[in-house]
């Protein structure tokens, strides 16, 4: 049996810190399109769909960090089309924490989640 060198053989989800500080970025990076809410990850390292990933995340001015066991719902490739960045969408779990994480950035992004700007999401 051989083990590729990609996939180690015990797969512990990685640990992303992403700091997001304004308004505009947070509006760019979040996913309301899944139920339980998610972000979107610049990262140019190689995530497969369903891939745990536990996200340590900062709103903008709020000291507080929010943790995430999410999994990886999409993978943006390096040089995909339309000059997108390349990275992950996470999706949050479905549970209490969660739902008040996706709460607190749905009031932190308030009428600018009605918006038609372009994001860094699907």
């Amino acid at each position: 049996m051989s083990t590729s060198a990609s996939q180690p053989a015990t797969s512990r989800p990685s640990v992303i810190q992403l700091s997001i500080k304004e308004k505009a970025a947070l509006y760019a990076a979040y996913i309301p399109l899944f139920t339980e809410g998610g972000i979107f990850i610049p990262s140019s390292r190689d995530y497969r769909i369903g891939d745990d990933v536990y996200v340590l995340l900062s709103l903008p001015d709020d000291p507080q960090r929010y943790p995430v066991a999410g999994k990886v719902a999409w993978v943006t490739p390096a040089k995909a089309q339309g000059g997108r960045t390349q990275g992950v969408g996470i999706r949050f779990p479905a549970d209490e924490k969660s739902r008040q994480l996706k709460l607190k950035i749905e009031e932190i992004l308030g009428s600018a989640l009605a918006s038609d700007k372009p994001t860094q999401t699907i």
